[in-house]
């Protein structure tokens, strides 16, 4: 599977454009990226799946904790309606940089992701849900069916080992948000514990590099270009991740407290030359074959993550160029 994450704090038209060219390129999903600080990323979809015929469409991803989990059930299913079954459910803890302004960043963990995403499962099959857990909900449910019904495909996006387990367990898929061969190696490693507790009656899973990529002709072009997505990136790395490429934990801070203050731009300075190894695949397309080679060794699908590259539009082209064949 190769994906590709769009982000929108780019112009919707110019996106929905994007869109529409990864779909010539051939990719098989678009996945938008959640931050209340960008567009809303449900109106991008809904643009998307009249524009698109054949990639799948989803956000990469959702929280349970800014929209009340039967709501996301909803807003996944309408984009399933409206490009007649091509939904795909991206559901995580978020990013903790970007809850912190929202108050919300204490309420993050496993429990919240699998009670949305079975909640979501029971709606869409046409079921009135009562929970009382990480959310309440009393005699909920939908007055439509989505197309997939209950088999719309759930991708929990996490880097946890206990979310790693769990979706491994229990998804379809883990978009684990890593672009680097130890990391995905790593990530190997707790997604085949959690299949061993797998019914078979669930079916296949998938181990999805979810990636920053920065991607053109020019090297220096594209290291560049990565920065913004590795601050945010190393700012919400746990500490075992950071240690295992040697990353200093209180640097990594620093630069989380400036992306939480707004202040962006002291954010990305603070990016050093490691960083950008450790969680991007940056540089020319020979550069992004090497590395996306490594990373299929552990992994079964690829999302093609933001920044892209230099020039987004060059970048979507180059970028499916240069993983053809690997995966």
């Amino acid at each position: 599977m190769l994906g590709i994450e769009l982000t929108p704090e780019h112009d919707l038209h110019r996106l929905v454009d994007l869109g529409v060219r990864a779909e010539e390129a051939g990719y098989d999903a678009v996945y938008s990226t959640c931050h209340y600080n960008n567009r809303d990323p449900w109106t991008f979809l809904s643009q998307l799946a009249t524009a698109t015929d054949s990639v799948r469409l989803g956000p990469g991803v959702a929280n349970p904790y800014e929209t009340h989990p039967v709501t996301l059930a909803s807003k996944v299913a309408t984009v399933d309606e409206l490009s007649e079954g091509r939904a795909v459910f991206g559901l995580g803890p978020g990013d903790p940089s970007t809850l912190r302004n929202l108050g919300l960043e204490d309420e993050r963990g496993l429990r919240s992701v699998l009670e949305a995403f079975k909640t979501a499962q029971k709606l869409w099959a046409g079921e009135r849900v009562d929970h009382d857990g990480s959310f309440d909900a009393s005699e909920a449910g939908l007055n439509y069916e989505p197309p997939q019904g209950a088999g719309i495909p759930i991708h929990v996006g996490g880097e946890g080992p206990h979310m790693c387990r769990m979706a491994a367990k229990h998804a379809d898929g883990l978009l684990y948000n890593g672009s680097h061969p130890k990391d995905l190696a790593w990530a190997r490693e707790q997604v085949d514990d959690g299949l061993s507790e797998r019914p078979e009656s669930r079916g296949e899973f998938d181990l999805i590099a979810y990636a920053a990529v920065s991607i053109a002709a020019d090297e220096t072009a594209a290291r560049e270009a990565a920065r913004p997505p590795v601050a945010f990136i190393t700012a919400g790395a746990a500490p075992p991740v950071l240690d295992r490429h040697g990353i200093d934990s209180d640097t990594a801070e620093a630069i989380g407290e400036h992306v939480s203050a707004g202040e962006f731009s002291a954010a990305f300075e603070r990016v050093t030359p490691a960083m950008i190894d450790a969680f991007c695949m940056a540089g020319t397309p020979e550069t992004v074959r090497e590395r996306a080679a490594a990373v299929a060794d552990h992994a079964d699908g690829l999302v093609v993550g933001s920044p892209l590259g230099p020039d987004l539009e060059a970048s979507v082209d180059l970028a499916a160029e240069a993983v053809e064949g690997l995966l």
